[in-house]
Parts: structure tokens; C-alpha cells; sequence
């Protein structure tokens, strides 16, 4: 961590010195990346052995994935640090491009697909039409200055700033909180023994009523969102604070914060995609201006999400419903678990073409996930769910990518909109945020300097879905951002 005091010089010649610096490094990296991720990984997985034709799916599924590496590779080389757009990139590129690329070509999928081939084609044509639509919307916020806000030190119209009273008050929540589900699961044991065992304990601690998991969803958020912000919070506040790091009653809560994430939000317990969450959130928190450690979380992610991330399920409870698929390639992780995210949008599109439309119905279950279904009886299953009773696994726990939530319930046109407002919100995020870190940004207390960060990690969750899953945590973390927020400029400047 570094402290954000210089020399009288230091800034000036820092700001001489980066462009030039990060300009020779980008020309030094953007031939072998552009090479790797564009040509090279695609051309030594065209050349696995394996059963699959070269139709048509398998050339859309290799233009996905050549288009999806190059806009990754964009990412990684902008002198501009582009949180959300480069994650949402690196989770498009392998899940939707590396990966269902390998399937195609060795001939299996980690789910079988029980429709028709074209609807495959369908899917993958879909999915490259919501990239570009995406891109169009980044594109328009681009476009559109960003207003510049001077208020009056009496107005309420400056940046969101975290209020230190409130702060402090979310702090004891935290603790309040992770302790009352620490022990309604019955102590800190069970957090380092499985998934399966935590799932257990709290089918059998009452919480979760049958046919609902509304009490267990939100048993499980606020027993651990609150601990993850107040660790943010407060580790924003050391990384860019001298004061802060000099103070030893702020040290001491840090340390006893990271404590207790380490025990409700660990690898052990939790889902993978869940923990991923928590360390992106907390990297970029830790080093908001860093552009090398943007650059590495990209880079590296790739190689991790191929290598590592198939193989980080140790303590992931069994899952009985899945098939069990022999591959001799080199790539058979990608056939064989996790990855499913193409054929699902193939299997949903079979499911829609049977069943129709949906008209907003599933959407609104997500935004609703908090009514319980003795309540609303009618209540939306998530839409992995459905389709995977559908098609008679006894497995349902599948995902459903955010194009397949739009497709259901809208179509072609719905899912093109969507991901066009995505993509539009995206880069609106990304600027604010880089606004949000600089020297010149509202300070330590920035709300949208935790807030981004936060939702960089969970993209991972939110594209793959389904969106019902996703969207407890999300209001959650969205709940203790805006009762802890001020909009008066005067609050920054008494921390700085």
C-alpha cells in the first residue's frame, strides 16, 4: 500500500513518466497477447482429438472466441482501467468462448443437450450478437460526457461518500450478524469442513422452509455481505490514508475484520464463484489505481480459470445428477464440469420453442427473490431450475447466463436491448470509478470505490446465473451501501 502524500515533484513527474511507461509495456505485450489469446489458445484446441463436426456451430463458436479474446486483449492493453467491462470480457471469453469451443470440438458437453443442432447454432449466434450489442452500448456511454458535479458545501447533490458514523455502525452489524450465523450453524468448525455440511446444517437449523430458501439466502448474506464491505471499507481507507495507517484503533479493526472474513467468506465453505468474489473485490480495493494489478487480475484470471478454478471444487459437496464424461484431450475439464453455459442456452432456447415466452415473468421473480413462496405461490423457479426439470435431470443446480434470462423471457429483441443497457452501464461505472480513485476523486470514503470493485467480482455470478440465485446477495451488499451513504461533499473533506 502506498500513500497517497508526495514530494512537491513527485506528482508531476509520475504523471510525465506512467503514459510512457505503460505505453512501451503495452506495445511489448500486445503482439504475444493478442497472438495467445486470439490465435494461438483457439488453434491448440482446434487441434484436439475428438468427435466433433465442423458445422456451422463449430465456426460461430470459433468467432466468438476470436472476437471475445481480441475485446479481452483491448482490455488488458487500454491505458484506462476498465473494471467491469474487462471482467465481463474475461468471463465471455472463457465461458463462452475458450470453453464451449473445446466442447465442439472433442464432441461432448458437461450437459447433455437435448434438442435440436440448430438450436446450438442459435445460441452461439445469439451470444455474438449480445457481445456486439454490448459493445454498442459501451460504446454510446462513451459518447456521452460525464457531468461534473461542483456542489455547495451546503448541497446534497456531491459524490456518494460513506458516512464514519454509519461506517462504524456497519462494522458492529457485521460482527452482530456473521456471529448469529456462525452460531446458528453451530460454530466456526463447520466452516472449514465442506459445502455439503454447510448446506446441511442450515436445511437443519430451520431457517429454510420447505419449498423456499428465501431464510437461508438471506441468512447466509447477512451473515456475510456486511463483513465483506466493512473489510473493504476499511482496507480502502489504509491503501489510500497515511493517517489511517497510523492510527492503531483503525489497524485493529482491519485485522479483526480480515479475521472474520477469513471465517465466513473462506474457499473451504463457500462456492468458488463466491470466493472469487471476494478476492477481486478485495484486490481491486487494495490497489484502486494500480494499473499492473489490473492488468494481472485480467491476464492471469484466464490462465487460472482454465487451470486452477476446474480443479478448486475439493470441498464442493458431490453432485449425484451429473454425467460422468471420459475425454483423453488436455482440455477435458472444459468438457467435463462447470462450463455449461452454451449448451444451457441451447437447452433453453429448445425449452422456450415448447413452452413460449415468458414475458417478464422470470425477471420479476429475481427482482422479488425476497417474497417468500408461502406468500406468492405462483413464485418463479430460477430458470436453470426449470429447464433442467424439464429436461428430467435430477441434477437442477445449472446455470443460466444472463443472455438466456433475457432470451427467456423476451426474446432476440429482449436479450439485444439487454445487453446493450449492460454494456451501456458498464462503461458509465468504469469512468466514474476511475474518477472515483484518482488523487482528485472524493476521497477514501467513496462509496463507488468499494461499490465497483464489489460488482467486478460478482459478474462472475450475475452472467453466469440463474439471476434468482444471484440477486440476495446483490440487494444485500446494494442495502448496506445506501444506508451508510452521505451526498455531502463537507464529509470528504474532513477525512482527507
Amino acid at each position: 500500500m502506498t500513500s497517497v502524500h508526495t514530494s512537491a515533484h513527485g506528482p508531476a513527474d509520475d504523471t510525465a513518466a506512467r503514459p510512457i511507461a505503460w505505453a512501451m509495456l503495452s506495445r511489448a505485450l500486445a503482439v504475444p497477447l493478442i497472438l495467445g489469446l486470439v490465435c494461438f489458445l483457439p488453434a491448440v484446441i482446434a487441434a484436439q482429438p475428438g468427435s466433433g463436426v465442423r458445422d456451422t456451430a463449430y465456426w460461430l463458436q470459433l468467432v466468438l472466441t476470436c472476437y471475445a479474446g481480441a475485446r479481452l486483449a483491448t482490455m488488458i492493453l487500454s491505458t484506462r482501467r476498465r473494471l467491469l467491462q474487462g471482467v465481463i470480457w474475461m468471463f465471455v471469453y472463457i465461458a463462452m468462448g475458450v470453453a464451449p469451443f473445446a466442447q465442439v470440438v472433442i464432441g461432448q458437453t458437461p450437459t447433455p443437450m437435448v434438442g435440436p443442432r440448430q438450436d446450438l447454432v442459435t445460441a452461439v449466434a445469439m451470444v455474438l450478437v449480445g457481445c456486439a450489442a454490448f459493445d454498442l452500448g459501451a460504446l454510446l456511454a462513451s459518447r456521452r460526457p460525464l457531468r461534473r458535479r461542483r456542489p455547495s458545501p451546503r448541497s446534497t447533490g456531491g459524490p456518494a461518500l460513506a458516512h464514519p458514523l454509519r461506517l462504524r455502525l456497519l462494522v458492529l452489524v457485521a460482527f452482530a450478524a456473521s456471529a448469529f450465523y456462525v452460531m446458528k450453524l453451530g460454530g466456526p468448525a463447520v466452516f472449514f469442513s465442506s459445502r455439503q455440511e454447510i448446506n446441511e446444517t442450515v436445511a437443519a437449523s430451520g431457517v429454510a422452509s420447505e419449498g423456499s430458501q428465501a431464510g437461508s439466502a438471506f441468512l447466509k448474506g447477512f451473515g456475510q455481505v456486511p463483513a465483506l464491505l466493512a473489510l473493504l471499507f476499511y482496507t480502502r481507507r489504509l491503501a489510500t490514508s497515511y493517517r489511517a495507517r497510523r492510527t492503531p484503533s483503525t489497524v485493529l479493526v482491519w485485522v479483526a475484520l480480515a479475521a472474520l472474513n477469513l471465517l465466513v467468506n473462506n474457499p473451504v465453505s463457500n462456492a468458488r464463484y463466491w470466493f472469487l468474489t471476494v478476492l477481486v473485490a478485495f484486490v481491486f480495493t487494495a490497489f484502486p489505481s494500480s494499473a499492473a494489478v489490473y492488468r494481472t487480475v485480467l491476464a492471469t484470471g484466464v490462465v487460472g480459470a482454465l487451470v486452477v478454478f476446474p480443479y478448486a471444487d475439493k470441498f464442493r459437496y458431490d453432485e449425484g445428477g451429473q454425467r460422468t464424461v471420459q475425454s483423453t484431450s488436455v482440455f477435458e475439464p472444459l468438457v467435463t464440469k462447470d462450463y455449461d453455459q452454451m449448451v444451457m442456452f441451447a437447452n433453453t432456447i429448445s425449452w422456450v420453442d415448447t413452452r413460449g415466452h415468458t414475458y417478464g415473468r422470470q425477471l420479476t421473480g429475481s427482482a422479488l427473490f425476497f417474497v417468500p413462496r408461502a406468500v406468492w405461490s405462483g413464485k418463479p423457479e430460477d430458470t436453470g431450475v426449470r429447464v433442467g426439470q424439464w429436461m428430467g435431470l435430477r441434477m437442477t443446480n445449472l446455470s443460466a447466463p444472463l443472455w438466456t434470462e433475457f432470451w427467456v423471457d423476451f426474446g432476440a429483441t429482449g436479450m439485444v436491448g439487454g445487453m446493450a443497457l449492460i454494456g451501456y452501464a458498464a462503461a458509465r461505472t468504469d469512468r466514474r470509478y476511475a474518477r472515483a480513485v484518482t488523487r482528485a476523486g472524493p476521497g477514501p470514503g467513496s462509496v463507488l470505490a468499494i461499490a465497483a470493485p464489489l460488482i467486478a467480482g460478482y459478474t462472475f455470478i450475475l452472467l453466469r446465473g440463474p439471476l434468482l440465485q444471484a440477486a440476495g446477495k446483490l440487494a444485500i451488499a446494494a442495502l448496506c451501501l445506501l444506508l451508510i451513504s452521505t451526498f455531502r461533499e463537507q464529509g470528504a473533506k474532513r477525512r482527507r
